[in-house]
C-alpha cells in the first residue's frame, strides 16, 4: 500500500525578528516531534540559511533550502512591498503554495504583507469578501476564537457575518466542537445596540442556522460566553493586545510587590510558579500563529517576535489548518445561502 504523501510547509526563514536562527531552529523543533509527517521548505537568504543549518544536527530531516533574495521589513508598506520586492521571502513562499511546491506557507513576517501576500498570490475564496485573521484567547472554559483580530479595521455588515462563518467553521473543525456558539462583540447585549453594520450583522446571524447567542461584551471574552467574538478588526485588535499584555503587568505588579519587604519577597518566591502555570496558555508562543481564513490555501500568521516554541507552533498549526481543511469547508459553506 502506498504511503500517504507528506505535507510540504514552506516556512519564510526572513520574517521574524530574530530570523534566520529562530526560523531555523523552531523547524528543526517542529520536524523532531513530530517525524515523518511533513517537510519543511526554509524560503530566505540561502546563505544565511545554511550557516544557521551548520549549527545544528540536520541529518536525515526532511528539510530544503529555496532562496529568495529579498527581504519585507516591518517598516514596509505592505501593498507596496510585494509590488517592488516580487522575489521577497514571503512572496516566495506564497507563489511556492500557490504553484503546488507547498502545500501551507508559514511566516512570522510583516502581518499586513503576509495577509496581502495571502489574498493578491493565492486569491480569495469565492463569495468571502474580505480574508480575515482569527486568534484564540484564553477563557475560564478553554478558549475564544476573536476574529477579526486585527486584518479589517473598518467592515460591513456582510463581512462581520461572513467572520462569524469562518470562526465557527475553524473552531468546529480545529477544535472539535459541534455549533461553536457565536456572539457579536458590543457596547451592550440588546440588538438595538452598536452601529448600524453591528445591527445588520446582528439580523443576519439571527437568521442564519449557525449557534448565534446574541451580542456580547468585552467582560463576556474571559467568561467563555461564546466559542466565537466577532468584530471589526479595529476593535479586535485592540482586544487582543491588552490581552497580551496582563502577562507582564501581572508580572511587573508581583515585582514591585516583592521588593517592599523580605515577606512579600517570599510571598511571591511561593505564589511564582503555580501564577506561571496559570498564565501559560496566554503566551501567544504556545498558539504559534494565526491562520488567514478565507484564502485558497493556507497561510499562518505569526509574531515577529516569535521563539523557537512560537515558530514550531506555527509550522505545527499549518500542518493541522493543512489537513483539516479548513478553507475548502468555509468555501462549501458560504456557497450555501444563510447555513
Amino acid at each position: 500500500m502506498e504511503s500517504p504523501k507528506k505535507l510540504r510547509i514552506a516556512l519564510d526563514a526572513m520574517g521574524g525578528d530574530y530570523a534566520p536562527e529562530r526560523e531555523v531552529a523552531g523547524a528543526i523543533e517542529a520536524l523532531r516531534l513530530i517525524p515523518d509527517q511533513f517537510e519543511v521548505i526554509l524560503v530566505g537568504d540561502e546563505k544565511s540559511i545554511r550557516q544557521q543549518l551548520e549549527k545544528q544536527n540536520v541529518h536525515h530531516l526532511p528539510l530544503s533550502v529555496v532562496h529568495a533574495s529579498q527581504v519585507i521589513t516591518m517598516e514596509d508598506s505592505p501593498t507596496a512591498a510585494l509590488k517592488h520586492k516580487k522575489d521577497s521571502s514571503v512572496a516566495v513562499g506564497m507563489r511556492l503554495h500557490h504553484e503546488g511546491h507547498a502545500d501551507a506557507c508559514v511566516s512570522a513576517g510583516n502581518t499586513g504583507a503576509v495577509l496581502s501576500a495571502a489574498t493578491l498570490i493565492l486569491g480569495r475564496i469565492k463569495n468571502v469578501s474580505r480574508p480575515t485573521i482569527g486568534t484564540f484567547i484564553p477563557a475560564e472554559h478553554g478558549s475564544c476564537l476573536l476574529v477579526d483580530a486585527g486584518a479589517n479595521v473598518d467592515c460591513r455588515a456582510q463581512q462581520l457575518y461572513e467572520f462569524a462563518v469562518m470562526g465557527s467553521i475553524y473552531v468546529q473543525l480545529l477544535k472539535k466542537k459541534d455549533r461553536p456558539a457565536i456572539g457579536l462583540l458590543n457596547v451592550g447585549e440588546e440588538k438595538s445596540k452598536g452601529s448600524e453594520a453591528a445591527q445588520e450583522a446582528h439580523k443576519l446571524l439571527s437568521e442564519s442556522a449557525y449557534q448565534f447567542i446574541g451580542n456580547v461584551e468585552g467582560g463576556d471574552i474571559l467568561k467563555s460566553k461564546a466559542d466565537v467574538v466577532v468584530c471589526d478588526g479595529f476593535v479586535g485588535n485592540i482586544v487582543l493586545k491588552f490581552a497580551e499584555s496582563v502577562p507582564s503587568f501581572l508580572k511587573g505588579r508581583l515585582k514591585k510587590f516583592s521588593a517592599r519587604s523580605v515577606m512579600n519577597k517570599l510571598a511571591v518566591g511561593l505564589s511564582l510558579w503555580p501564577l506561571k502555570a496559570a498564565l501559560h496558555d496566554m503566551d501567544p508562543n504556545i498558539e504559534g500563529g494565526v491562520p488567514v481564513l478565507g484564502v485558497n490555501g493556507v497561510a499562518i500568521i505569526g509574531h515577529g517576535s516569535s521563539t523557537v516554541l512560537g515558530i514550531r507552533n506555527m509550522i505545527l498549526r499549518a500542518a493541522e489548518v493543512a489537513q483539516s481543511q479548513v478553507n475548502r469547508q468555509i468555501e462549501a459553506a458560504l456557497a450555501e445561502k444563510g447555513i
